[in-house]
């Protein structure tokens, strides 16, 4: 099965107090979502993420990205993306 791919959509500018105007991670959360090995620990921290974006606000453009990376990769996206699509 292919690993859950990163969040990461390339945009990749920490504007909005440290947090990526792309994806709402930190360096920090990203350099992390590196290390997690398992699907289950990446489709949890995705849906941090999710909550993490609600909070922050503005991150609309994330989901159909994302969305679009986990199509080509022919991954299954975590439900709470394909939720929101």
């Amino acid at each position: 099965m292919p690993k859950t791919p990163s969040p990461c959509i390339d945009v990749c500018k920490f504007k909005r107090e440290g947090h990526c105007l792309g994806c709402s991670m930190t360096k920090a959360q990203k350099s992390l979502f590196k290390e997690l090995k398992k699907n289950k620990s990446r489709d949890a921290f995705i849906e941090m993420l999710l909550e993490q974006q609600k909070r922050l606000g503005k991150y609309g453009h994330w989901s159909p990205g994302y969305l679009k990376k986990c199509k080509k990769k022919k991954v299954k996206p975590v439900a709470l993306v394909q939720d929101l699509a």
